[in-house]
């Protein structure tokens, strides 16, 4: 016991030495963390700065320069309670990130239909590193956990180093000014995962590979001629898709501020009806979709942390079986358009999980019906721009019987979400990564393949 509380202390003072607590300032030591604080921030600021005007330069130097930029981002964010069950051991929310992004805007001269339809837009690649030790978590004991053993330290969300990829388009845009929304995805990597010696109440992140997902709108203002200040406000999401637990997701919202080169600026300011994008010729087609993915059950989650006492083996372990998910979609589309298709689909599932979630309960007295297949009938719609989509639909269960859980803690309804590729050589073949969801709360990441048979 004694060791146990040696670890945990130890643990505890590594994390706030090395944290960044802003907002302490009742002692002198807390006087010094903030100017720590703002100290790193300032040098990494500075890097990033100097990594811009290093970039711009370079761009600048090549031929196809024009379409090239970068910018600097800075933002301070705070972490979303998303229900009564965290509020109670979300303790600080504070989070920083700071950004740094390589942008190709298309242009009028590049003739592309996809461009012209989306008004010129952005691609961009980013890497950002999100400070999280404000984030922090701490259980109490109560009547929804009778078995819990508070530890003696508040658990930390780790800083999270994060790759990816993004789209923005503008909606607005004259010669000084432009606002826009954009939608990003990637992976990133999590220094400090749920653990049940240093963050055993970090109920956030269970792994340190992520799943990334970024959206907010913003405006920019040009106040040099290849030069702009952008300010807006963000959202971005770290989960890992149920692929382990826990995995509730960090979920920051927050301003932005960002220092953008834009060689290309004046070029797409004045970009309207520069290029006049084909007609485009509707279509109807059958799209026909095999996944395979993978998930760990919400259910073992629940037994370790709510119904495991303590010095029994799971007592709120990390350790958790992953089973295997299967998926086919038989959906009739029509693309109505070069940026859209949307339609309605059949949806088929087999949870190769249903025999263990049968097992969990009658061991607890519960005779409820259980079945490896569901059924679903959903709403489908499919976002373009050249040989990407994005992939949403909205379905409901038409059958589904997988035990207490599913009938408590799910919804009727289900959503999908993902990005695709498609091979146009390849008579449209299409592949894809989705995360099926209820009520945004993750069941399962899948890898898909499909075909479309055009009527």
């Amino acid at each position: 016991m004694s060791d146990v509380v040696i670890l945990t202390t130890e643990g505890r003072k590594n994390l706030k030495g090395n944290g960044l607590l802003l907002g302490d300032f009742s002692s002198p030591f807390g006087m010094a963390r903030a100017c720590h604080c703002l100290c790193f921030f300032s040098r990494r600021l500075l890097c990033f700065s100097v990594m811009l005007l290093i970039v711009s330069a370079l761009f600048a130097q090549k031929g196809e320069g024009k379409h090239w930029g970068a910018e600097v981002e800075f933002m301070p964010g705070k972490a979303l309670v998303m229900d009564e069950y965290q509020r109670k051991w979300m303790r600080g929310r504070d989070n920083y990130t700071i950004g740094l992004r390589a942008n190709y805007s298309t242009m009028p001269c590049d003739s592309d239909d996809f461009a012209a339809d989306y008004n010129f837009p952005t691609l961009s690649v980013g890497l950002r590193y999100s400070i999280n030790n404000g984030v922090t978590m701490y259980r109490d004991k109560d009547r929804e956990w009778p078995l819990i053993e508070p530890v003696d330290y508040e658990s930390r969300l780790g800083n999270i180093v994060t790759l990816y990829g993004m789209f923005t388009r503008p909606l607005y845009r004259t010669a000084k000014w432009e606002l826009a929304y954009f939608l990003a995805a990637g992976i990133g990597y999590s220094k400090n995962k749920y653990n049940t010696y240093d963050a055993i109440d970090n109920e956030l992140i269970g792994s340190r590979w992520l799943i990334y997902f970024g959206a907010g709108v913003n405006a920019t203002y040009r106040f040099a001629p290849q030069w702009g200040l952008k300010a807006g406000l963000d959202f971005y999401h770290h989960s890992n898709g149920a692929l382990n637990r826990p995995n509730k997701g960090a979920n920051i919202l927050g301003p932005s501020l960002a220092l953008c080169y834009q060689p290309y600026a004046e070029e797409v300011a004045d970009a309207k009806g520069a290029f006049a994008p084909a007609s485009f010729k509707s279509y109807w087609y059958c799209n026909i979709t095999a996944g395979v993915g993978g998930k760990t059950m919400l259910e073992d989650w629940i037994d370790t942390q709510f119904g495991t006492a303590p010095g029994e083996e799971n007592y709120r372990t990390d350790q958790f079986k992953s089973y295997v998910a299967y998926s086919l979609q038989a959906d009739v589309m029509c693309r109505y358009a070069r940026r859209w298709a949307s339609g309605v689909g059949v949806d088929l599932f087999y949870g190769s999980y249903a025999s263990h979630v049968e097992k969990k309960d009658k061991a607890k007295g519960r005779d409820l019906g259980h079945s490896p297949w569901s059924v679903g009938i959903a709403a489908k719609h499919q976002v373009y721009f050249r040989n990407l989509s994005l992939a949403m639909s909205l379905g409901y269960y038409l059958f589904r019987e997988m035990g207490h859980n599913a009938r408590e803690n799910e919804k009727r309804y289900y959503e999908r979400i993902g990005i695709h590729y498609t091979f146009p050589s390849l008579g449209g073949l299409t592949i894809g990564g989705n995360v099926k969801a209820h009520l945004t709360k993750a069941d399962l990441t899948e890898f898909v393949v499909s075909y479309p048979i055009k009527f």
